[in-house]
C-alpha cells in the first residue's frame, strides 16, 4: 500500500536509533516549527509521497519531495537528508529557492547549517533585476555568495536570448549587489560585440565604482570620438567621473567631474583638457566650480566660476546646441544674510565674454563688489517694503562708476478677500551716481528721486457650466493697474544695467517699463485686463485660459532706451489662449497686435499632441515684426513593428537657413534598445556642426556608443524613454 505524508516534522534533537522504528516516528504528530525554543534552530519541514529513515538520523524522501528550513526551499524528485551532519543531497528537477531568488538543476548538494554547496547544470533567476542565466556547476558559498563556472547572463525575459554575457566565470555576491565576471563577452543577436577580461555590474541601482560603457561618436569638427569613463564611488556623498575622450582630427581630452555632498555643504568641479589640438596648434581647457555653503544658521556662501581657454572653445568640442550659445560665463561669489524679515547679500560678479568674429558683442559690466538689504513685512494691516542696494560697476572700455538705489515702498489693502481687492501702493525710488574711469563725456555724479504710486484692483466671477458634456466652473477675472510716475530727464544718467522691457502680461502690472535701476519710466497710464478660466468641477484642474489685456496712457511718456513708435495713448494688445483641450491636445499662444497701425507685432503658437506615452508631436512658429520668423517641429513616433522615429526642425524663415536639425530612429525591444540618431546645428553666425550618435542599451547593464537621450529630451518636448525605470542611475551601467 501507498502511502503520502504530509508536512513531517524533523527537530535536531530527534534521531533514529534503528530503521525499523522509523515508520513509528514518521507517524507521530507534526511538531510545529514554533516550539523550537530560544537559541535553537528551526526545524527543517519535508513533504513528499514516500518518507523513510535510515540510520544516522539520515532521511530519505522520494517523490514530489520539498524541504523547507530558515526561509528557504528545496524541491526535487528524490532528496537525502542527514539530520546529524546537516547534508542535503537532492537529484532530479531540483529547484532551490532562497531570498526570492531561485535555481534550479539535476543536482544539488547542500548544508543547511552552513549555506555551502554545489549545483550542477543550473538555471537561475535573481529577483533584484529581473536577471537569468546558466552555468556549468555552480558553488554556493552561503545564501548570498555564488560563483558560477562557464556561466551566461540577461535581463531579457525568459525565451529571449537577444543579448547574453558570456563568461569563463560569474560571482553573485547578493550582499554588496554586485556581480563579477571574469573573461567576458557580450554577445548580442548572437555575434559577439566587446569583450573584457573583467568586469563587474550592480544588481540594482546602487552607485559603485567602474568602467561605464564605451562612447563610439563623431561630428564634423572633431572627426570620429571614442570615450571610455570610469566612475569612481569615492564615499557615500562623493563620487568621480574621469572620461577620456579621444576625437581623431584633434587628440585626446580628458575630462573630470567631481561631485561632492556634506552636511553643509555641496559641489561640483569640472575640469576638462585638451593638451594639444591637432586643428588648431594650442591647447584647450575649461574649468568649472559650483559651490553651497551653509556657514551658519543665517549666513551662507556660493561660488559660480566657469572659464575656457577661448573663444571658440564651446563651438569646436560641445555636442549640443545648449552648449554651444554660451557666451557669458559666469563668475562670482556670493554671501547671503537672513535675519528674521531682513535680508543682505553681497556679491563680486565677472564674465568671461566669448565672442563670435561675425557678431560681437558688447561685455556686460562687473559688479565689484554689489551689496543688497532689503525686507518685507507686515505693519497694522499696511505690507512695507524695503531694497537697497550699492555696486560698483567696473569695465575696461565703458563707463564705470558706483551706484546707491534706495527704494522704500507701503501698500495698504483696502479691499481683501478671494473674490474682490483694492490695493493702493506709494514708493520712492532714489538713484545716486558717482563716476569714475572712461567718462569721454564728462558726466558728472548725479542722483534722482522720483515717487511712484500705483493702484492694483481685481474682481472674480464664477459660474457652473457644461463644456464638451464635462461639468466646469468658468471664471471671469477682470483687473484693472494704474501707474503714475513723473517725468524726469535722465538722458545724462548712466546706463549700467538697464533695458527696455518687452511687453507682456508680467510686464503690464509692474511699475516699471524697464529692468535694472539706471532709468525709471514716467507713467500716468491704467491696464485693464481680464482672464476667463475652464476648471474641472471634480478636481479643480485647469483645462483652458483665455487673457487679454491693454494699456491706456493719459500721456506719452517720454523716457525711453529704444526709439518708440509714433505717440499714441494705446499700448499693444495681448492676449494668449493655453490649456489641455483635449486629453492628448494641448495649445500655448501669445499674441501682440499694433491698434495703431494694424498689425501684428509678434506672436508665438505651440501646439502639442501627446496621445500616449511614445507618441509625441510638437508644433510651433514664433513670429516678431522685422526680426524674428521661426518654425519649430519635433516629433516621437511609432512607425512599425517596433521602430519609432524621432526628429526635429527648427527653421529660421527670416534667415533662410536651418537652426537646428534632428532625425533618428529607436528599436525597442523588452529587454535592450538601438538608436540611430543625426545632428547638425548651428554654433556661430557663418558655422554648423554635425554629429552623429549611435547607441546600443542592454537594459540594465550597459549602453554602447553614443548617448542622444539628453540631447532627445531637450529637443523633444514630451520625449519618452520608453525603457524608463522610477530612477536612472549615471552609475547604474558600471562595469
Amino acid at each position: 500500500m501507498r502511502f503520502r505524508f504530509k508536512t513531517i516534522v524533523f527537530c535536531l534533537f530527534c534521531s533514529f536509533a534503528h530503521p525499523s522504528a522509523a515508520n513509528a516516528e514518521l507517524l507521530a504528530p507534526p511538531m510545529d516549527s514554533t516550539m523550537a525554543g530560544p537559541g535553537q534552530e528551526s526545524p527543517a519541514v519535508i513533504d513528499a509521497d514516500r518518507l523513510s529513515g535510515k540510520k544516522d538520523s539520515q532521511i530519505e524522501a522520494q517523490g514530489n519531495a520539498t524541504l523547507r528550513k530558515d526561509g528557504q526551499s528545496i524541491r526535487a524528485d528524490n532528496l537525502s537528508y542527514s539530520q546529524d551532519t546537516q547534508d542535503l543531497d537532492a537529484q532530479g528537477s531540483v529547484v532551490l529557492e532562497q531570498n526570492g531568488s531561485t535555481m534550479s538543476g539535476p543536482h544539488l548538494r547542500l548544508n543547511l547549517d552552513t549555506g555551502v554547496g554545489l549545483m550542477e547544470q543550473p538555471e537561475f533567476y535573481l529577483k533584484e533585476n529581473n536577471a537569468r542565466g546558466s552555468a556549468d556547476v555552480m558553488h554556493i558559498e552561503d545564501r548570498l555568495h555564488y560563483t558560477l563556472e562557464k556561466a551566461t547572463y540577461t535581463t531579457c525575459p525568459a525565451g529571449n536570448n537577444d543579448w547574453l554575457l558570456n563568461m569563463e566565470g560569474l560571482e553573485i555576491d547578493r550582499d554588496r549587489q554586485i556581480g563579477t565576471a571574469h573573461h567576458t563577452w557580450v554577445q548580442f543577436k548572437g555575434v559577439p560585440i566587446l569583450y573584457s577580461p573583467w568586469m563587474d555590474f550592480p544588481l540594482n541601482n546602487q552607485r559603485k565604482s567602474g568602467f561605464l560603457a564605451p562612447v563610439f561618436g563623431g561630428t564634423v569638427k572633431g572627426g570620429s570620438e571614442f570615450t571610455l569613463p570610469y566612475y569612481w564611488n569615492i564615499a557615500a556623498n562623493r563620487d568621480a567621473t574621469i572620461a577620456p575622450r579621444f576625437m581623431l582630427k584633434r587628440g585626446l581630452m580628458l575630462n573630470n567631474e567631481f561631485r561632492y555632498m556634506g552636511a553643509n555643504h555641496a559641489g561640483e568641479v569640472h575640469v576638462d583638457a585638451l593638451p594639444y589640438d591637432k586643428l588648431v596648434s594650442r591647447s584647450r581647457e575649461r574649468v568649472s566650480l559650483k559651490h553651497q555653503q551653509a556657514l551658519s544658521g543665517r549666513l551662507s556662501g556660493y561660488i559660480d566660476f566657469n572659464r575656457v581657454s577661448d573663444d571658440d572653445y564651446f563651438r569646436d568640442l560641445a555636442g549640443t546646441v545648449n552648449d554651444t550659445s554660451q557666451v557669458n560665463l559666469m563668475r562670482e561669489g556670493v554671501l547671503s544674510y537672513q535675519a528674521g524679515i531682513w535680508n543682505a547679500a553681497a556679491r563680486v560678479q565677472h564674465f568671461q565674454t566669448l565672442q563670435d568674429p561675425s557678431a560681437l558683442i558688447v561685455a556686460p559690466y562687473a559688479r565689484l563688489p554689489q551689496v543688497t538689504v532689503g525686507t518685507q513685512q507686515t505693519r497694522s494691516g499696511a505690507n512695507l517694503t524695503f531694497a537697497g542696494e550699492y555696486v560698483n560697476f567696473s569695465h575696461p572700455t565703458l563707463l564705470s562708476g558706483r551706484r546707491l538705489v534706495l527704494n522704500p515702498g507701503i501698500s495698504y489693502p483696502l479691499l481683501e478677500n478671494p473674490a474682490v481687492y483694492v490695493t493702493p501702493r506709494v514708493g520712492l525710488h532714489s538713484t545716486y551716481y558717482a563716476l569714475d574711469a572712461n567718462n569721454p563725456g564728462g558726466l558728472q555724479n548725479a542722483s534722482r528721486t522720483l515717487p511712484i504710486l500705483s493702484v492694483d484692483s481685481g474682481v472674480a466671477f464664477e459660474r457652473e457650466g457644461n463644456l464638451f458634456g464635462a461639468d466646469y466652473v468658468n471664471t471671469l477675472e477682470p483687473r484693472a493697474f494704474y501707474v503714475f510716475v513723473p517725468y524726469r530727464d535722465q538722458s545724462l544718467l548712466p546706463n549700467f544695467d538697464s533695458a527696455q522691457a518687452d511687453f507682456s502680461f508680467t510686464q503690464m502690472f509692474t511699475e516699471n517699463r524697464f529692468f535694472g535701476s539706471d532709468r525709471v519710466g514716467d507713467a500716468d497710464h491704467v491696464t485693464l485686463a481680464a482672464t476667463s478660466r475652464w476648471l474641472e468641477k471634480s478636481n479643480g484642474a485647469e483645462r483652458l485660459k483665455i487673457m487679454i489685456g491693454e494699456r491706456f496712457s493719459f500721456r506719452t511718456p517720454q523716457v525711453n532706451l529704444v526709439t518708440p513708435a509714433a505717440s499714441t495713448s494705446k499700448s499693444d494688445i495681448l492676449a494668449a489662449v493655453s490649456g489641455q483641450v483635449t486629453r492628448a491636445w494641448s495649445l500655448d499662444s501669445e499674441f501682440q497686435v499694433d491698434p495703431n497701425q494694424s498689425h501684428t507685432q509678434r506672436y508665438n503658437i505651440a501646439a502639442h499632441y501627446r496621445p500616449e506615452a511614445g507618441k509625441v508631436l510638437n508644433l510651433g512658429y514664433r513670429f516678431a515684426r522685422n526680426t524674428l520668423r521661426q518654425a519649430d517641429i519635433s516629433t516621437q513616433w511609432p512607425m512599425f513593428n517596433r521602430w519609432h522615429a524621432v526628429g526635429r526642425w527648427n527653421y529660421s524663415l527670416q534667415d533662410g537657413r536651418t537652426l537646428e536639425a534632428i532625425a533618428g530612429l529607436e528599436y525597442n525591444q523588452s529587454c535592450w534598445t538601438m538608436r540611430f540618431v543625426a545632428q547638425r546645428f548651428t554654433t556661430a553666425t557663418q558655422e554648423y556642426n554635425t554629429g552623429f550618435f549611435v547607441q546600443l542599451e542592454l537594459n540594465d547593464l550597459v549602453k554602447v556608443g553614443a548617448d542622444p537621450l539628453t540631447l532627445l529630451k531637450q529637443s523633444v518636448p514630451g520625449y519618452t524613454k520608453l525603457t524608463d525605470k522610477p530612477a536612472d542611475n549615471p552609475a547604474q551601467a558600471a562595469r
